[in-house]
This record gives structure tokens, sequence and C-alpha cells, in this order.
């Protein structure tokens, strides 16, 4: 995945995971609004290994792309 990825483009390709971005490029309130996917997956932990075999760059970010229901907190 070498090209840059809009959020729509990684909301619609990779539903229901947890996606690790290189560079992503923010706005003013640090909302990511594309980047470069590095690793998806269901499963948190999957992420996590990655993260410890690869060498992020300055800027990267986690996403969830689930969307969680307005009874239900997530906290990480």
């Amino acid at each position: 995945m070498d090209e840059s990825m809009t959020m729509a483009e990684i909301e619609s390709q990779f539903p229901d995971e947890w996606i690790l971005v290189q560079d992503p490029q923010t706005n003013e309130q640090l909302e990511v609004l594309s980047g470069r996917v590095v690793c998806h997956s269901p499963n948190r932990e999957d992420i996590d290994r990655a993260m410890l075999e690869w060498k992020p760059p300055r800027r990267f970010a986690i996403l969830f792309t689930r969307t969680v229901p307005d009874d239900r907190v997530y906290v990480l």
C-alpha cells in the first residue's frame, strides 16, 4: 500500500478494522484526512506487533474504523 488514501477510501476499504497510517495529513483539530496505510487488522494486537517490527516515522496515526454506538464508549 504505497499510495496515500483519503479517510473515505480507508473507511470503505477497511471497515471495522484498526489501521496504522504513516505520515497522516490532518486538519487543525488533528483529525486524519489522508495518509499511507501501513497495516490493517480487525485485531488491535496485530497493529501493536506491526509497530514493534516497524520503525515509525515522526508522524503516524492509529485509527479504528468501526462506528461506535451512542450507548458505548471505548477506552484505549
